[in-house]
Parts: structure tokens; C-alpha cells; sequence
């Protein structure tokens, strides 16, 4: 059977209201993501990534007053359905005193005060999207939402079982070439008996099945995992609850080559077997 054409979502709302936010979701839940995008390129937008990522590539496009005069065409746009695409029209709002407040922590103008007050520029905004805002599909108020909550939100209307997943990377690294600045977790391996000093073990690595039976029954090895796992895993739900997708596992040894790339292929198998999505990188094996 033929692919079937993925969402288009389109993004729009009031100022302050959390479309950044929603737009960085959509962008962890897979969307390709273009922000502040005139409507009369959404078309151009679909086509090109039609033709370069395949038409089962969701897409999220964020439009608002500050594309001017080119914001009258999204209406016609949309009812058109030139994309080819299934749309759904996400509009995020808020009360004025919220959106002042946030504004004014922001300090930056409202795109249309002009030279008058902020609440002016707010009202201007509710005028000319008052349309749209009949027309959402969907609509989320983000007064008394935090940032956390409207990720929550967003993944609830737009998450698949696949894309809300927790996505765990778990990464050997050598101490001697620095650790992995975008590391959440960092563990070291120096603790265990190094295989460099085994003749026979030198010039294997951690993924060879002989170093990864010799460290793995070294004494403390199989402590270490049965006591790290369920960090792990705390953390990870933690995570989840506060709308994070992704977390970096470092697992460190001198080198990078033998203790930490075989600790790291063993936590990611046994998070697989929990169900986490998990992938396995070693970034310093090779350098020696």
C-alpha cells in the first residue's frame, strides 16, 4: 500500500501564548518544524519536504501577525487544501493580564503596539485573529498552563505511541579526551580491572565477546548494574513527567575502548528489555 500523507500541522495564536514551546514539541514528537513561515510558502514548505523526506514526514508550520500583510492568505490557503496533506489548525491563547505578564518579562514589544500601549497591540492581535481562532481545530488556553503542562498538551493532540516515547542514548566516551558536555548521567569505569593490561584482550574492544565477558565478571560489575538500572529508570519517568523526551547516558572508562563501550552495550540491552528506546554509541572507540 501506498504511504498515506502525513499531518500538516499549522501554528498560530496570540503573543506570549506558548507558540515557541508547542513548535519545539512538535519538533521532539518528529514534525519538521518551520517557525514565523509567511502562509503563502506553506505550500513551497510541503512540496519541498514532500520531496526530499517523503510525504509521510509530519509537518508543523508556525504563522502569526508578525508575517504581515501575509497573514490574510493563510485562511485561503487552508480552506483550499492544496497541500494534498490532512490540516489541523492548532491556536494557543491566553488571558491579556497573562500575556502582558509574559511580555513584559520577555521585554519585547508586541509586534503590532506600535507606538501606543501593550494592551493595544494585544487587542489589535485578537481582531485580526479572531477568524482563525473560530475555525481552530484546535485550541489550547494557556493561562494557567506551565511550560511542562502545554508540552503535555501538545503531545497528548499530536504524540504518537512511538513519538512520545522516552528516547534513551547511552554513550561510551574515554575520560582522556574529555567527558560528553550533553551528558544528563555520567558513570565511570575505572573502578573494574582495565583489559589493556590482558595480552590477549589488548587489541579487542568492548563490543568483542571476550571483553565483554571479562569485564562484565569482574567483582563489582554486576552490582554496578543492578544498582544503576534502577537510577535509570527513576529518572527516566521523571523525565516523562516533565515533558522530556531524551536523556544521555555517559558511561566513561580511560580510554573509551573496553570497559565503557561494554558496560554501555549492556545497560542499553537491558534498558531495551524494559521497553525504553534505547540506542548505543560509542564515541571515542577508534581514536587509538
Amino acid at each position: 500500500m501506498d504511504p498515506q500523507p502525513a499531518e500538516l500541522v499549522i501554528v498560530t495564536g496570540m503573543t506570549g501564548a506558548g507558540r515557541s514551546t508547542a513548535a519545539k514539541e512538535l519538533e521532539d514528537l518528529g514534525f519538521f518544524v518551520v517557525d514565523n513561515l509567511p502562509p503563502t510558502l506553506v505550500r513551497d514548505v510541503v512540496r519541498l519536504v514532500d520531496d526530499n523526506h517523503g510525504i509521510s514526514q509530519p509537518i508543523a508550520v508556525v504563522v502569526d501577525v508578525r508575517s504581515g500583510s501575509f497573514f490574510d492568505s493563510l485562511q485561503a490557503n487552508r480552506h483550499q487544501g492544496v497541500t494534498g496533506r490532512p490540516t489541523t489548525l492548532l491556536f494557543l491563547e491566553a488571558s491579556d493580564e497573562v500575556l502582558v505578564r509574559r511580555q513584559e518579562a520577555a521585554r519585547r514589544p508586541h509586534p503590532l503596539q506600535g507606538s501606543g500601549r501593550l494592551l493595544h497591540g494585544l487587542q489589535r492581535e485578537r481582531d485580526v485573529l479572531a477568524e482563525l481562532r473560530g475555525d481552530a481545530d484546535v485550541v489550547i488556553d494557556t493561562t494557567n498552563l506551565n511550560v511542562h503542562q502545554l508540552t503535555d498538551r501538545i503531545a497528548e493532540a499530536f504524540g504518537t505511541a512511538e513519538s512520545t516515547r522516552l528516547k534513551v542514548t547511552v554513550t561510551s566516551f574515554g575520560f582522556k579526551y574529555g567527558i560528553p558536555v550533553d551528558a544528563d548521567f555520567v558513570a565511570d569505569m575505572r573502578f573494574l580491572p582495565n583489559p589493556f593490561w590482558v595480552p590477549e584482550l589488548r587489541a579487542l574492544n568492548g563490543r568483542d565477546e571476550p571483553v565483554a565477558t571479562y569485564v562484565k565478571e569482574r567483582p563489582g560489575a554486576a552490582e554496578f548494574l543492578e544498582q544503576y538500572l534502577p537510577v535509570l529508570e527513576t529518572a527516566a519517568q521523571g523525565y516523562l513527567r516533565e515533558g522530556k523526551r531524551f536523556m544521555t547516558v555517559a558511561i566513561g572508562c580511560t580510554g573509551g575502548k573496553h570497559r565503557s563501550v561494554a558496560m554501555t552495550e549492556e545497560i542499553a540491552a537491558r534498558l531495551r528489555e524494559r521497553g525504553y528506546d534505547t540506542g548505543a554509541r560509542h564515541r571515542d572507540l577508534g581514536r587509538e
